[in-house]
């Protein structure tokens, strides 16, 4: 699943040495009790994201300076990684609650790309659109800066995993299917629909 970048709190590294680092990919990045951070993975418009072995996250550039074992952010590991934690809380407790049946879906490049038709007990939910339906996971949601319930994949590929339904088809995810299956084990004629998985 493609990562949404989100803004880091910026409190703790308040008190950021003044110089600042020019950051190499690659580059360990120290925290202020001394020990390693994280690697610099990439560095693009004022922001050095780091991975910190549990999260990708986002430091504005100059935030970073030089510390006696290198670059350097007044935090330590474990700030970083709780402040990160508790924004992909949030993140995520925003998607649950925007994430139902009936709801709107734009894709990520803003495009309208239907809506959810049902999300089934293994969080696999079936997007319908003009075309069929796209099965995609939980994790595969985000919201919007404007608020929106957000695929995470272009419009494009959503409609290149769109699967056509005939008329009539029961629409189910895998699981429901199952499910159904085993409830009518000496009929044929349990199976439903199912969008190409994403």
């Amino acid at each position: 699943m493609k990562s949404v970048k989100l803004a880091l709190i910026a409190t703790l590294l308040a008190a950021a040495p003044a110089v600042a680092y020019a950051q190499d990919v690659g580059a360990t990045v120290y925290g202020n009790d001394g020990n390693p951070i994280g690697t610099v993975e990439s560095v693009a418009n004022g922001i050095v994201t780091i991975d910190t072995g549990k999260h990708k996250a986002p430091i504005p550039a100059d935030l970073i300076g030089t510390g006696e074992t290198g670059p350097s952010i007044n935090a330590t590991k474990e700030q970083i990684d709780g402040m990160m934690d508790a924004q992909v809380a949030e993140a995520n407790a925003k998607r649950d609650a925007a994430l139902v049946e009936g709801a709107a879906v734009v894709s990520a490049d803003g495009m309208p790309a239907g809506k959810v038709y049902t999300i089934d007990a293994e969080d696999t939910v079936i997007v319908q659109n003009d075309g069929g339906i796209v099965t995609l996971t939980r994790e595969s949601f985000a919201v919007s800066p404007e608020g929106a319930l957000m695929a995470l994949y272009s419009a494009q590929q959503l409609t290149a995993n769109t699967v056509a339904v005939p008329e009539g088809a029961e629409i189910l995810t895998p699981a429901q299917a199952r499910a159904k299956q085993a409830e009518m084990a000496s009929s044929g004629d349990g199976e439903g629909a199912s969008g190409a998985s994403m």
